[in-house]
């Protein structure tokens, strides 16, 4: 069998792995959080070298027929494990920034943050178990998660985003820390 690099990863020191093959379950445990995941494909771990292989043998039956779809799983499978060894290792954030001349966070507590954005009303986010929100000042705020998952955080941070999406003329709006806006030429006259 020919072992490709994309098939491999590597663990880091302070993760261990646990993988169970009769049930097809694989276990990361960190020094903050345990993460389980069912996995389709079959794995080699190698304790020494620090490495999973992925291979693209499935488990079901029933999708054994194609070579494509074997290829599409087996790049899911690795996809969600280096996932789950991220959310495991480190501790997850997203910075925001709200550019435009009034647009502040007004306040915020652990449960719900309110944003002024140009409209006549405030607008307020209740913020989910396990997301902490700080507010760095009134134009910058930092989510970040230390138990929750790495889906709820870029989810919590798109629906503040699309509050305010940044236009395409002048770029204001809600925007994250390292993105950039690319501005479009107003008339010429």
């Amino acid at each position: 069998m020919k072992i490709l690099k994309r098939n491999c990863l590597k663990i880091p020191k302070n993760i261990k792995v646990l993988y169970c093959d009769k049930k097809n379950l694989i276990i990361f445990k960190g020094p903050q959080l345990t993460k389980s995941l069912n996995l389709k494909t079959k794995l080699f771990l190698m304790p020494l070298a620090n490495t999973i292989i992925v291979t693209s043998l499935c488990i079901d039956n029933n999708l054994k027929g194609s070579k494509k779809l074997n290829k599409q799983l087996q790049g899911t499978m690795i996809a969600k494990i280096r996932q789950n060894l991220t959310e495991v290792a480190n501790t997850l954030f997203c910075k925001l920034n709200l550019i435009g001349v009034g647009y502040k966070i007004l306040s915020y507590n652990f449960d719900k943050i309110y944003l002024k954005l140009g409209y006549s009303h405030l607008i307020y986010f209740n913020v989910p178990i396990g997301i902490n929100i700080n507010c760095l000042n009134p134009n910058r705020l930092l989510i970040s998660t230390e138990v929750g998952s790495y889906d709820s955080l870029t989810q919590l941070a798109s629906q503040i985003r699309k509050c305010k999406s940044p236009e395409p003329y002048k770029g204001k709006g809600i925007s994250y820390d390292k993105e950039t806006v690319i501005l479009k030429k107003g008339k010429k006259i």
